[in-house]
């Protein structure tokens, strides 16, 4: 599936701007990754992009999450992608055992962290935003609960990257994408 179909896609299936904008901020920081990790820069852009292709249809039942995904994008994309797609959902309890399964799965969470941490800002704009900041954020629990902790956390372990960098990487992503992610 080449990206502008998969953008297609995911636009006929995710109708909340803040949604779509997500999944650009997750691809951006995926491919970066791919780069780091020396990977598909493209297969792992698509994961990203299309990680949440469902969560319209799905909102109201959690655990189906990535299932209704792996039904809507069986055939179109590569099997590793739809078992990243389904492993970042942990409700299902599928092992993450591939370098994309975890990338996706600690990215999904910083892409949030970010986004919140550029709201604060007076500026709003996430070229104003510094890793530094981030990282204080990160350690003010109470902002941003929703982005889960110690899911970025698993960056040292799964992705053997350091915290300070893992955010580094997912910054300068998404500051690249800054006018389509609206930051």
């Amino acid at each position: 599936m080449e990206r502008e179909q998969a953008l297609n896609l995911l636009k006929q299936n995710v109708f909340n701007e803040n949604l779509i904008k997500h999944c650009l901020a997750v691809e951006a920081i995926m491919k970066r990754l791919a780069e780091y990790f020396k990977e598909d820069v493209d297969k792992w852009g698509l994961t990203g992009l299309l990680h949440d292709v469902d969560y319209e249809k799905t909102k109201e039942n959690p655990e189906k999450h990535g299932l209704i995904s792996i039904e809507i994008l069986n055939g179109m994309v590569d099997d590793e992608i739809l078992n990243a797609i389904k492993c970042h959902n942990e409700m299902l309890g599928f092992e993450r055992n591939t370098l994309i399964d975890k990338a996706l799965f600690c990215t999904d969470q910083l892409s949030g962290l970010i986004v919140a941490s550029t709201l604060v800002l007076p500026s709003k704009k996430i070229n104003d935003l510094t890793v530094d900041s981030i990282l204080k954020k990160f350690r003010e629990k109470s902002f941003a609960k929703g982005a889960k902790r110690e899911n970025i956390l698993l960056c040292e372990n799964d992705l053997n990257i350091k915290l300070e960098e893992f955010i580094s990487m997912a910054l300068e992503a998404m500051q690249k994408v800054s006018n389509m992610i609206g930051l």
